[in-house]
């Protein structure tokens, strides 16, 4: 489309339906995107100026509902892609160079024949890119090249992966037009992962490229990482009269790598006492039957840790096929045993090196003091710092929001709904 013909189109709401899907049907939130788009195809012709013919693509943050540090024990993950996403303008051409411009940040120059790791790009969004077309440049995908403004709603460090959504934008930009879209939601996911791993230097797994890529709600099964099984669900919490509410706590992330760490390396510890690398691969009965020898050789914590392992794998797949049945009180039950199973056994609601700094154990405090005792609420993510989570009765949604974002300040609290789509191009 032209321009000019797409901001008339947004103007004029043409592209209503597909904002509904993607934002919901509240008039406020509706105009917002509306302009957040408006804004944005501005921002686009002062940055490349003469650039006639482009199309918008969006891809969603996501958020864990169930399997806290699973994933890396190759076990099963719920998680579901949100309203929140990164958008784009885009323009293609031939000139065998990828310009990207992110607000707030300076604009990224790929040039497709040089599409090897670039250590000096380490950690830095223009790994993230390249990493995205060398996956698709292995496939024989050609790719001329265009010119990008992006916007995101994901902000970083909200535990809703900025990050593998920008990866998975690109990826659809990508697969949509230079491909025919023959890539698909799960390759796309697993560019994003290669290009997180390898080229920006982070060793994350596939569960947040998967959940933004494939939209939805998503119970992934990692006993073959290579390989992940894949059962999308649907459930709509919002016609059962619940919203998803996350808060960031605004705690510092800062020196917590030993923690993070730690969790993987103590549930392998255990797996080692049965001669393998993975907890999944240790057989649970097993477990149980030699606690009393582990704690001989094994730290207590280890030995909580790898039981809540045990427990929350079946809880991720629990919860999964609740949401399938649409049961939503064994849904809940099931939640609330995720919670007291990662507070209790896993332990990662704040860090031993910071025992006074709770911001984590004070926010799902203060939840179920606004929405009682048995309120639907957990850490949400790697924990020790950061966010929480919180299934909310639509009739407290704004006495929730204000008690959160009178401890955490403003802004601080996002009322989330559930994506039913990943990656995708917007077009009338």
């Amino acid at each position: 489309m032209k321009l000019t013909e797409v901001r008339k189109k947004l103007e004029a709401g043409a592209f209503a339906e597909q904002f509904e899907m993607l934002y919901g049907n509240q008039a406020e939130e509706l105009a917002r995107q509306k302009k957040r788009y408006l804004d944005l195809v501005d921002r686009f012709e002062k940055q490349f100026p003469g650039r006639e013919d482009v199309r918008l693509y969006s891809a969603p943050g996501r958020t864990e509902i169930g399997g806290n540090h699973t994933d890396h024990q190759h076990g099963c993950v719920l998680a579901a892609a949100v309203n929140l996403d990164v958008i784009a303008v885009v323009a293609f051409h031939d000139e065998g160079v990828i310009r990207l411009k992110s607000t707030g940040y300076p604009m990224d120059t790929i040039d497709l024949s040089q599409l090897e790791v670039q250590p000096q790009e380490k950690g830095k969004a223009a790994a993230l890119i390249r990493g995205v077309v060398a996956s698709f440049a292995k496939l024989g995908v050609k790719i001329g090249g265009f010119d990008a403004y992006t916007t995101s709603d994901v902000l970083s460090g909200s535990g809703l992966s900025s990050s593998a959504a920008f990866e998975v934008l690109v990826g659809t930009i990508i697969d949509q037009y230079y491909n025919g879209g023959k890539a698909g939601a799960v390759e796309i996911a697993k560019f994003g992962q290669y290009a997180e791993n390898v080229y920006f230097g982070k060793a994350s797994g596939l569960m947040d490229q998967m959940v933004s890529s494939v939209g939805g709600f998503v119970c992934i099964d990692f006993n073959d990482p290579a390989n992940p099984g894949i059962v999308k669900h649907e459930f709509d919490f919002a016609k059962a009269g619940y919203c998803l509410c996350v808060t960031d706590t605004k705690g510092s992330h800062a020196g917590l790598t030993d923690d993070y760490v730690a969790i993987p390396a103590e549930m392998k510890s255990i797996a080692a006492e049965f001669g393998k690398e993975f907890l999944r691969d240790v057989n649970e009965d097993e477990f149980w039957n030699a606690i009393p020898r582990l704690h001989g050789t094994c730290s207590d914590r280890a030995i909580m840790r790898a039981a809540h392992f045990f427990g929350e794998n079946r809880r991720a797949v629990e919860e999964a096929d609740a949401l399938h049945a649409g049961d939503l009180e064994r849904f809940f039950k099931v939640f609330k045993e995720s919670a007291a199973s990662s507070a209790d056994l896993l332990q990662n609601l704040y860090s031993p090196h910071k025992p006074t700094e709770q911001g984590i154990p004070l926010a799902i405090w203060a939840s179920k003091r606004c929405l009682g005792s048995d309120a639907a609420v957990r850490v949400h993510g790697g924990g020790f710092a950061g966010t929480i989570q919180a299934f909310v009765p639509m009739e407290k949604q704004q006495q929730y929001r204000e008690a959160m974002e009178s401890l955490f300040g403003k802004g601080s609290c996002y009322v989330l709904r559930i994506r039913p789509v990943g990656g995708i191009e917007l077009k009338d």
